[in-house]
């Protein structure tokens, strides 16, 4: 089992920047990809980035060059942070990793709960 606790979401002005914490538990951190998503109202849930264990990162085009994301393995968490944040990120975010299951070559699908995002003037 594995739980994700995401936090950090909150109002902003456009241009303005916001770090997304999520703590995880339960598992070995270190050895797992990490990931955020992203889900605006009416529309699908979306990856926004990802890092690996060797911390190779991966970016939506939407947000390349503003949001950066990062893992601390010795505190089990992955953050992003997002600068430069415009209208269009208005989303809940949500953290994501996968486990394999015991004797099978399929995955498990943990989530966190989604944390809040609204860039507004």
């Amino acid at each position: 089992q594995v739980q994700l606790v995401e936090s950090g979401g909150g109002l902003v002005q456009p241009g303005g920047s916001l770090r997304l914490s999520c703590v995880a538990s339960g598992s070995i951190f270190s050895v797992y990809a990490m990931f955020w998503y992203r889900q605006a109202p009416g529309k699908q849930r979306d990856v926004v980035a990802s890092i690996d264990s060797a911390r190779v990162t991966m970016y939506a085009d939407s947000v390349k060059g503003r949001f950066t994301i990062s893992r601390d393995n010795a505190k089990n968490t992955v953050y992003l942070q997002m600068n430069d944040l415009k209208s269009e990120d208005t989303a809940v975010y949500y953290c994501y990793t996968k486990r394999p299951l015991p004797f099978s070559r399929n995955f498990r699908d943990y989530w966190g709960q989604g944390t809040q995002v609204t860039v507004s003037s």
